[in-house]
C-alpha cells in the first residue's frame, strides 16, 4: 500500500508556521533628502524587515558599510531590506546621492 499524503493539512501547517515566524516589519521614509526617522530602535537577535519608502522624485541610495547593505531606491518606489539577527549597538546608514544630509542610525537594543 502506497502511504497518502493529506496535501491540504500539509499545506495549513506550513501555513501556521510562517505565521509564528513573522518577522518584525520597520518602516523609513525618504523626504527632501533625509531620513524619516533618522535613528530606528530594533530588537536584538532578530530577523527585520526595513520598508525604505523614496518619497523623494530622485533616486536614492540606501548604504551601510556596518549592515552590509546597499540598495538603490527610485524616487516614489519603496525597497524591502532584511538586516539581522544582530548585536546590541549602532549600526549607521546614509544615502550614497546625498550624502552629507541622508544620514541615519539603526540602534539595536535588547
Amino acid at each position: 500500500m502506497k502511504p497518502t499524503i493529506n496535501y491540504a493539512l500539509l499545506v495549513l501547517l506550513c501555513f501556521c508556521g510562517s505565521v509564528n515566524a513573522e518577522v518584525p516589519t520597520f518602516t523609513i521614509e525618504i523626504r527632501e533628502h533625509l531620513f524619516y526617522p533618522s535613528q530606528l530602535v530594533i530588537p536584538a537577535n532578530a530577523k527585520v524587515k526595513l520598508i525604505v519608502i523614496n518619497r523623494d522624485s530622485t533616486p536614492e541610495e540606501f548604504e551601510s558599510y556596518e549592515l552590509n547593505r546597499e540598495k538603490i531606491i527610485m524616487g516614489g518606489a519603496k525597497a524591502i531590506i532584511f538586516i539581522g539577527p544582530l548585536i546590541p549597538g549602532d549600526y549607521p546608514f546614509f544615502g550614497e546621492f546625498n550624502p552629507k544630509t541622508a544620514q541615519g542610525m539603526i540602534r539595536v537594543e535588547n
